[in-house]
């Protein structure tokens, strides 16, 4: 069956975004909703090596989630859309993960699928490096995310897109904030602790892998790299025109961290380019990425508004994904 459109949903640890495409791949809906649906996880359900114990999704956070959701469907039934649905890490991490998913299929009629922290790497390479011009050298792509941060390294030379490695790292915006920044503002003691969990993990990846400090370019995505990028250059609304390829400097997000790190939530809030619904975890999304860049030595990174999502919609365009999906006739 030939479709006009295609659709996803990512159900992600912090946000549940969507994407919709025509059968030419131009986009015709992309939106992005906070619904923190690993809220919790890391305060109740990980240890201290951020690895999941006995943590459950909310059922304050999954109706959020799935409010979302329902909205989403009916803009998929108007384009007609196939659509595929994933979730993350929060939905690896959670015991409850197979109920939640049942809901959202009662609510779709597409089960979702879980993907590896591997094929989550994979695909938001796939999608970051598609709209960026290909180098000769290898392109890392670091994607923050609610509950992990991915590495993933490929090449984009003679027109390819081939990924070589990746490693998921278990810190994210949601479960760093509620396992290490307690204060408002956090302490600089909590901050140090904070970035200095991640630029640990960033060293042990780099022994492991020497490769993931040779990158040529490297590109950053998600909501909280986007998010400093839109402080830095102080936008009042949101401008992918300007966000998308723009050079993020290492001075640039340290000046943002500075900033961020030492007001108060309802200071924090009246920040250009800083949404409400992000207020609460950015100082995280600034302390793993100022990590990142300390260790890797990065004097700058290309920021990508382009994620996972589009790779999910691109596979399915090319026939080749194996998430579940559906008609939107039957949504």
């Amino acid at each position: 069956m030939t479709n006009a459109a295609f659709a996803a949903i990512d159900i992600g640890s912090n946000s549940t975004n969507l994407l919709i495409v025509d059968a030419d791949g131009h986009e015709l809906v992309r939106e992005v909703n906070v619904t923190a649906l690993g809220e919790g996880l890391g305060a109740t359900g990980l240890g201290t090596t951020g690895m999941a114990a006995t943590g459950v999704l909310a059922d304050s956070a999954m109706s959020r989630t799935l409010a979302v959701i329902t909205q989403y469907s009916a803009l998929v039934r108007q384009h007609a859309a196939q659509l595929a649905i994933t979730g993350t890490a929060a939905c690896r991490m959670a015991t409850n993960t197979a109920d939640f998913f049942a809901q959202v299929h009662s609510i779709t009629g597409v089960s979702p699928r879980l993907l590896s922290a591997t094929d989550e790497a994979r695909l938001a390479w796939q999608g970051a490096v598609a709209s960026l011009p290909p180098i000769d050298g290898v392109t890392m792509v670091v994607d923050i995310g609610g509950a992990s941060t991915e590495l993933t390294i490929g090449d984009t030379r003679d027109g390819g897109a081939v990924v070589h490695n990746s490693v998921s790292l278990p810190y994210g915006v949601v479960t760093h904030t509620e396992a290490e920044l307690h204060r408002d503002p956090p302490r600089p003691e909590e901050l140090a602790n904070a970035i200095s969990i991640m630029a640990d993990a960033v060293d042990n990846a780099v022994i492991e892998h020497p490769a993931f400090g040779e990158a040529s370019r490297v590109v950053g995505v998600a909501g909280s790299i986007v998010t400093i990028a839109a402080v830095e250059l102080g936008l009042r609304a949101y401008d992918a025109g300007r966000l998308h390829g723009m050079v993020l400097t290492r001075a640039a997000a340290e000046d943002v961290f500075r900033t961020l790190a030492t007001e108060t939530f309802a200071q924090r809030v009246h920040n250009p380019g800083l949404a409400l619904e992000r207020a609460g975890v950015i100082v995280a999304g600034c302390c793993l990425l100022v990590a990142i860049m300390r260790r890797l030595q990065l004097d700058h990174i290309i920021v990508s508004t382009h994620n996972l999502l589009d790779g999910i919609v691109a596979e399915m365009r090319a026939g080749t994904t194996s998430a579940g999906t559906t008609s939107g006739s039957n949504v």
